[in-house]
This record gives C-alpha cells, sequence and structure tokens, in this order.
C-alpha cells in the first residue's frame, strides 16, 4: 500500500475509535520459526503503534531477526470492529519508563491513590524497557468496511445462482 492508502484508513472513525483501545494482539515470528501472537498494550502517536516490553522479553531477539509484524485491534461487539495493521518493527532501548507505558495503561480503572502506588512499583522494578515501534505498511478495516477475500467469493457465487 501507498503512505496516502494506509493515512486514508488509519484517519477513518472507526480506526481511529480503535486506536484508541488499551490492546493489542502482536503477530510475529518466533525464533524457533513458529508464530507467536500475544497481547500487549500500545499507543497511537498519528504516525506509529508503540508498545513498551522488558529488556529482557524473549520476543526482543525474534523482533530483531524478522522485524515483520502484523497487529489486530478490535471489539468484542457484534458485528466486529476489526483494525489489521501490517509493519515493520524498530527497537529503542529507553533508560527509564518510556511515556508511552505509562499513557498505555492510563485507560485502566484505578484511582489515583491506586495509580500512584502503581507507577511507584512500576519505576522501582524497571531500570529501562523497550519501546516497540510500528510504522504501518499496511492496514485495514475488516468487515466493515472490506470483507475477506473468500467472504467476497461467496457473495458473488451466491448473487450469480439468485440471478440464474
Amino acid at each position: 500500500m501507498r503512505p496516502n492508502e494506509i493515512a486514508e484508513v488509519l484517519n477513518r472513525p472507526i480506526s481511529q475509535e480503535l486506536l484508541v483501545r488499551d490492546l493489542t494482539r502482536l503477530a510475529y515470528v518466533a525464533k524457533d520459526g513458529t508464530p507467536r501472537n500475544i497481547p500487549i498494550g500500545f499507543t497511537w502517536n498519528g504516525a506509529e503503534i508503540v508498545m513498551c516490553t522488558t529488556k529482557n522479553a524473549p520476543k526482543l531477539s525474534a523482533l530483531r531477526k524478522n522485524p515483520t509484524v502484523a497487529l489486530t485491534i478490535d471489539t468484542e461487539v457484534h458485528p466486529p470492529k476489526i483494525l489489521l495493521i501490517r509493519g515493520r518493527v524498530e527497537l529503542d532501548y529507553v533508560d527509564g519508563i518510556p511515556d508511552e507505558y505509562l499513557q498505555m495503561n492510563g485507560t485502566y480503572e484505578m484511582t489515583p491513590e491506586q495509580r500512584v502506588e502503581w507507577e511507584a512499583e512500576v519505576r522501582s522494578l524497571y531500570d529501562g524497557m523497550v519501546r516497540i515501534v510500528v510504522t504501518p505498511t499496511w492496514a485495514l478495516i475488516d468487515f466493515e468496511t472490506t470483507l475477506p477475500t473468500a467472504v467476497e467469493e461467496l457473495v458473488r457465487q451466491r448473487n450469480e445462482r439468485q440471478r440464474a
């Protein structure tokens, strides 16, 4: 996809609604060559998906070896709203706690006191983290504006049967 096509998909109201959710599912290829798909908190900065992880997370070596990933951000209602994104990862090692990590955990329901305790615990645990930054190279809103090609084919076949 061209950058303007990706931007058009990501700027749609449905995409904007999904890009403020708490979790995405990150799919990548593990070091042993098998697929992985993990839930992970994220933030959208208008151009990139940013996730954060520990400096010793096993996924980091896999992402260094193969930085191509896929993300799914969706809802749990019917009909589902599903945003699919593919992209490449850049790993950014940082000292301390990235602002994005604190932001991505900001929508969980916590009292102000719980928030202070949580943040103190996080700061005491991590001396640094890794920002996993995904620049989208492809994006699609599934089921809302686009059907999977196999379903589109079934719809075409049904329509042909009904016309016959």
